[in-house]
């Protein structure tokens, strides 16, 4: 294993005149890098837009690890891939700088410090998830997490949703699963299926647009700078390629067989593995677009928990450090205690142990992917072939993602049913949330606080003038 991360030529990228910064980094070592992950894993707030954008002072504006062009090419190729793209590219970077160890302390602690919060909060919830302070804060959360939802509709709409075609698939996507109830991996199959014939009789239809751009501002001198050649171990390799695929392959066959030894095949640590495979599968387009994936099979098919309880651990989810999709570590906690994964007598032993099992079948492929897939997909990026199936599946994303905001929607504003009352004071947290988000531009964690001091006070006074 490499311990410091060295360009292998000398380059002599163009620096803005004045800029002070004429001379590229010292190495850095695997130590300062590991230094870094860490802290990172304790920092990223902000969904993956956040996430990316800590990256990207660190990285490439204050320590010059990594050019401008250079991230941006990892970040469109972790785009392309099914997983969370800011975890992945974390993955990237620090394989990229220190071997395939690099890649795997920057990409577990991305996900390890959330793990470990979300486990607490998780207890918390279930414990005290009564106690008026709790409900109130929760009161005030569960709107916001609805309007959250749909301006995450929005703004991938915006950017998929391109001509006529992008919007028709999103439509039927909506249709089939509101109307139909159609499994989200099917949704997933057609639309890929439409991207991959339509590519080639209307190849402009499917094309996308543009990516994140191409790199415009120099910040000096670079580590791993745009004319740095491509480090020997990233450079495609068939040996290297069977190798990582077998290792990932032989993990996840390792893990599966000793949860069917321990908790049989229909146990409940068991069903959690094998799902949370598929779901990892399947998020194209964020972790919002596999949401309704993971409410249709945590919530209707294993009953893991309930509707309510599937908000509020988005909201918990949205609050804390990490990737989005990291809410899973919730559904696992809750499912692992309610199921009594390991006995009446070890409920926070048996939702930590399903929330850890989660975690790990849902991160397992995007280490493989980065590890294994990444030479190979880098010599496909931009193809069309390969990019327009991922172009209509982020268009019926939008479709799957609306539905599940109207899911939300009628939980919060209807919490007993069409049958029972209209919460008002819900709606109006909504409509305020929708408003910040929409018109303000309001920042995620500000917004949840806000919302939840609202909620709070609204949960003691209402009694009171009641």
């Amino acid at each position: 294993m490499s311990t410091t991360a060295t360009p292998e030529a000398s380059s002599t990228p163009s620096t803005s005149p004045g800029d002070p910064a004429t001379q590229p980094p010292a190495s850095v070592s695997f130590a300062e890098a590991f230094r870094f992950w860490l802290k990172l894993g304790f920092i990223s707030f902000g969904g993956p837009a956040g996430q990316i954008a800590i990256m990207h002072t660190e990285l490439v504006e204050r320590r010059r690890w990594i050019s401008e062009q250079r991230f941006l090419h990892a970040l469109n190729y972790c785009m392309l891939l099914p997983g969370p793209e800011a975890q992945q590219l974390a993955t990237y970077i620090g394989w990229l700088m220190h071997r395939t160890w690099g890649g795997i302390v920057a990409g577990a602690l991305f996900v390890l410090p959330s793990l470990f919060i979300l486990i607490a909060l998780s207890w918390i919830y279930l414990r005290f998830g009564d106690v008026p302070l709790v409900a109130g804060l929760f009161f005030g959360l569960k709107p916001a997490v609805t309007a959250l939802v749909l301006h995450a509709a929005h703004r991938i709409g915006t950017r998929a949703l391109k001509n006529r075609w992008m919007w028709g698939i999103a439509a039927a996507s909506f249709i089939a699963i509101f109307a139909f109830d159609t499994p989200f991996p099917a949704i997933v199959l057609a639309a890929g299926l439409i991207g991959h014939l339509g590519a080639r009789r209307w190849p402009q239809v499917f094309a996308l647009g543009g990516g994140h751009g191409s790199a415009k501002a120099s910040y000096g001198p670079a580590l791993i700078d745009d004319h740095t050649p491509t480090p020997a171990h990233a450079r495609f390799s068939r040996s290297h390629l069977g190798r990582v695929l077998g290792v990932g392959l032989g993990l996840w066959a390792l893990a599966m067989a000793v949860l069917v030894a321990v908790d049989g095949l229909q146990g409940t640590l068991t069903q959690m593995g094998w799902f949370f495979t598929k779901a990892a599968l399947l998020t194209f387009g964020g972790a919002y677009a596999v949401l309704p994936y993971v409410y249709q099979g945590a919530v209707d098919t294993h009953q893991w928990l309930s509707g309510p309880q599937m908000i509020d651990g988005l909201a918990l989810g949205e609050t804390t450090p990490g990737p989005l999709i990291m809410v899973v570590a919730f559904v696992g906690f809750v499912g692992g205690w309610l199921k009594q994964a390991l006995g009446p007598d070890a409920l926070f032993l048996g939702g930590a142990l399903a929330a850890t099992v989660v975690t790990f079948f849902t991160f397992l492929p995007s280490f493989v992917f980065i590890l294994a897939g990444g030479p190979v997909v880098e010599a496909t990026h931009g193809k069309l072939g390969f990019t327009a199936p991922l172009s209509a599946i982020t268009a019926a994303v939008v479709g799957v993602i609306l539905n599940l905001a109207m899911f939300f929607a009628y939980h919060v504003l209807w919490p007993q049913g069409f049958g029972g009352r209209f919460d008002g004071l819900s709606a109006l947290i909504c409509a305020g949330a929708a408003l910040a988000l929409f018109r303000f531009k309001v920042g995620v964690l500000p917004l949840l606080g806000a919302c939840a001091a609202i909620g709070l006070a609204a949960h003691w006074l209402v009694p009171l003038v009641r």
